[in-house]
C-alpha cells in the first residue's frame, strides 16, 4: 500500500477535474482503503483527488500575473466580468488568443457542472448488452448529446471524482442546472413520439397472447371441474360450444357492469389530480372506490335476504367468463377505434407503435375518457376487483350446498378473509393507484380490458373455486400459521406502498425526515432508506407472500390452486423488469446510483 505523501493541512497545488488547471487548495483527510485526498478551495467545494492529481507548489512555475488561490467558479466570474462588453477594458488589453482560451475554459467549467450528475439513458446511448441502437432512433438522441454534453469523457471523470459541495446554496444549483437539461431533453424527445422498443414479443407475441390468454383461462377453470384436477390430465370432452353462451348470463354481466359504473359516477367522494400528462396537463379523477363497494355489499346483501341464489354464479361459471370475455374484446375494439382520433400527445409512449396488433394489444389510447368518465381507471377497480370479492363469496355458498354444511370450511374462510382484506386495501388506498405504471405509462388496450375483466375475477378467485370441488381440510395450528404469513406479506406490502406514496405526495414532510433519497434531475427522489433501501420493489414482495398464503388452504394434492403463485412471481419480475428499464431511461446516472445503494430487486440476497 503507497505511504501518504501529502501530510493533512498541507497546502498544495489541484488539477480541477476534466481540465489541464491547477489551483490551490489545502489537504484534509486521505482515505487508506481508496487512496484518494480529500482537498478543499478557498470556497469551500471539496473534490477527491488522486495522488497524481496533487502537486507541491516547488513543481510549478507560475505565469506572470497569474493567480493560483481562486477556485475555478471565482476565476470564471472575474474573466467574464472583465470581458463584459458593457465595461471598458483596463489595463493591459489582452490578446484575441488568451481571450479565446479563458473563454473556452470558463465554457468547460460550467458544462463540468451542469453535468456531472447527468447521463443520458440508454435510449440515447446504447442498449443494455452494449450493441448501438438502430439509426432511425439514434438520429434525434445523437443531436441531443451533440448539443448538451460536450466531453465523453465526463462519464469517466464522474466515476474518478467525487464533488461534494458543502454549502447547500450550490447543491441546490447543481440539481437546478440538471433538471433544467432534463427539460431541454424531454422536449427534443417529444418530437419522435413513436414506440421504438416492442415488448411481449412484439407483434407476433402480442397476436399469440390475445388467444393465449382466454385459452388459459378457460383451461384453468375446466381442471377445477374434473375429479383429478391434475395438470396433464386433460379434459377428455370439451363442452359444447353452445353451452358456453346463455344470453341472461351476458345480461346479468352488463347489469353488474353497469351498476358499478352507476356507483362511479355518483357525486360522493372526493376528486384529486392525477400525475402530470406529456402536456402539462393533469387529469380529475373521483375517489368513491370505497363507497361503491359498501353499496355493492348493501346491494347482495339485499338480494340474499330476498333468497336469490347467489350460487347461480358457482353453477355458470364458465358461461360468466365467456361473457366477460367476449365484452373485453368488444370493449377493446372500441378503445382501438377511438384512438385513432385521439391527439398525439394522448396516445400511450408504449402503444403506439404503428402496428395494429401490439397497439391494440398493449393500448393506443392512455387515458380514453367518454366525458370526464375514464375507463381504464374505471375498470382497473371497480368491475372486476369488487367481483372477485362476490364470486368468492358465491363459491363459499356453493361449498355449503355442495357439501350440505351448515357452515363453510376453515379453508374456504380464510381464502375469502384473505382476499376480502386484500381488495378491502386496494378501495382504501385508491389514490395510490394513480401513481402506478398502468395508469402513467401504459395504455388502455386489450391487455388491460381482458386482465381487469376477466383475468382479475377468474383467476384471482381460482383457490375459492377449486376448494368448492375439492374441499381440503387444515388444523387450526396450520391456520394460525398460515394467517400468519399472510399478515407479514401484508405489513410488508402495505407499509412499503404508505411509505412511497407518502413521500410522492409530500417529500419535505417532518414525519419523513428519517428517510434519506438520492435527488433526480426530475426533480423526484429515489428513497434509499426504509423499505425501499432494502429492496427495490418490496411492495412485489409482500404481494407474492400474500399470494403463497392464498394458496396453501388449499394443500399440496395439486398445483393447480398455486397456479396464481406461479403467474404472479412471473408477472411481478417482468413488471419490475420493465419498471427497470423505464427509470433508466427517466432518472439515468441516479438511478445507476441507486441500484449501487439497492442491489437486489425482490428477494432479499437471491433477485
Amino acid at each position: 500500500m503507497p505511504n501518504q505523501r501529502f501530510a493533512e493541512g498541507e497546502v498544495v497545488m489541484g488539477r480541477w477535474p476534466g481540465s489541464v488547471l491547477y489551483y490551490e487548495v489545502q489537504v484534509t483527510s486521505y482515505d487508506d482503503v481508496s487512496h484518494l485526498y480529500t482537498v478543499k478551495y478557498k470556497d469551500g467545494t471539496e473534490l477527491e483527488l488522486k495522488e497524481s492529481d496533487i502537486k507541491s507548489h516547488s513543481s510549478f512555475k507560475y505565469r506572470k500575473g497569474q493567480s493560483s488561490s481562486s477556485s475555478p467558479s471565482r476565476r470564471s466570474t472575474s474573466r467574464s466580468r472583465s470581458r463584459s462588453p458593457g465595461r471598458p477594458a483596463k489595463g493591459r488589453r489582452r490578446s484575441s488568443s488568451q481571450s479565446r482560451e479563458h473563454k473556452d475554459d470558463k465554457k468547460k467549467t460550467i458544462q463540468e457542472t451542469n453535468l456531472a450528475l447527468l447521463k443520458p439513458s440508454e435510449n440515447n446511448t446504447r442498449r443494455y448488452n452494449g450493441e448501438p441502437e438502430s439509426t432511425e432512433k439514434n438520429d434525434t438522441s445523437c443531436v441531443i448529446l451533440e448539443k448538451l454534453k460536450p466531453d465523453l469523457d465526463m462519464e469517466r471523470v464522474h466515476e474518478q471524482y467525487s464533488l461534494r459541495p458543502r454549502k447547500e446554496e450550490k447543491k441546490k444549483e447543481e440539481i437546478y442546472s440538471e433538471q433544467k437539461i432534463f427539460e431541454a431533453i424531454k422536449t427534443i424527445e417529444k418530437a419522435s413520439s413513436k414506440t421504438k422498443e416492442l415488448e411481449f414479443g412484439g407483434r407476433i407475441g402480442t397476436f399469440m397472447l390475445i388467444f393465449f390468454l382466454p385459452a388459459t383461462v378457460f383451461y384453468l377453470l375446466l381442471m377445477c371441474k374434473q375429479d383429478d384436477p391434475s395438470l396433464l390430465n386433460f379434459p377428455s370432452a370439451l363442452p359444447a360450444l353452445e353451452s358456453l353462451w346463455e344470453a341472461r348470463v351476458f345480461g346479468v354481466f352488463l347489469l353488474w357492469f353497469f351498476l358499478q359504473a352507476l356507483f362511479y359516477l355518483l357525486p360522493i367522494g372526493k376528486v384529486v389530480e392525477g400525475l402530470p400528462l406529456s402536456n402539462g396537463k393533469k387529469l380529475q379523477y373521483r375517489i368513491n372506490g370505497v363507497y361503491a363497494f359498501i353499496l355493492t355489499a348493501a346491494a347482495v346483501g339485499t338480494l340474499l335476504y330476498f333468497q336469490f341464489e347467489l350460487h347461480y354464479l358457482y353453477d355458470h361459471f364458465m358461461q360468466f367468463a365467456v361473457s366477460a370475455s367476449i365484452f373485453s374484446m368488444a370493449l377493446s375494439i372500441y378503445l382501438y377505434i377511438r384512438s385513432l382520433k385521439a391527439p398525439e400527445e394522448e396516445l400511450a409512449p408504449g402503444g403506439n407503435s404503428g402496428y395494429f396488433i401490439y397497439d391494440f394489444f398493449t393500448g393506443h389510447e392512455l387515458n380514453p375518457r367518454i366525458g370526464s368518465f375514464d375507463l381504464k381507471y374505471f375498470c382497473e377497480l371497480r368491475p372486476g376487483l369488487i367481483g372477485w370479492v362476490v364470486i368468492n363469496l358465491a363459491m363459499l355458498l356453493a361449498e355449503m350446498k355442495v357439501h350440505n354444511q351448515s357452515m363453510p370450511s376453515l379453508s374456504m374462510i380464510l381464502v375469502n378473509s384473505f382476499q376480502l382484506l386484500y381488495v378491502v386495501d386496494a378501495l382504501w388506498n385508491e389514490e395510490a393507484i394513480l401513481t402506478t405504471m398502468d395508469i402513467t405509462h401504459d395504455g388502455f388496450g386489450f391487455m388491460l380490458a381482458f386482465g381487469d375483466l376477466v383475468w382479475v375475477p377468474f383467476v384471482y378467485s381460482l383457490q375459492a373455486f377449486y376448494l368448492v370441488g375439492h374441499p381440503t381440510a387444515i388444523s387450526w395450528p396450520v391456520a394460525a400459521a398460515i394467517t400468519i404469513l399472510n399478515c407479514i406479506g401484508y405489513y410488508v406490502f402495505r407499509s412499503a406502498n404508505s411509505q412511497k406514496n407518502n413521500f410522492r405526495r409530500n417529500p419535505a414532510d417532518p414525519k419523513l425526515a428519517y428517510l434519506k433519497f438520492i435527488p433526480t434531475a426530475t426533480g423526484k427522489g429515489l428513497l434509499v432508506t426504509g423499505w425501499w433501501g432494502f429492496v427495490r420493489h418490496p411492495n412485489y414482495l409482500g404481494d407474492i407472500i400474500m399470494a403463497l398464503a392464498w394458496s396453501l388452504p388449499c394443500g399440496f394434492n395439486h398445483i393447480l390452486p398455486y397456479f396464481y403463485v406461479i403467474y404472479f412471481i412471473c408477472l411481478l419480475v417482468h413488471r419490475e423488469a420493465r419498471d427497470e428499464h423505464h427509470c433508466k431511461q427517466k432518472y439515468g446516472l441516479a438511478w445507476e446510483r441507486y441500484c449501487q445503494r439497492v442491489p437486489y430487486r425482490i428477494f432479499p440476497y437471491i433477485y
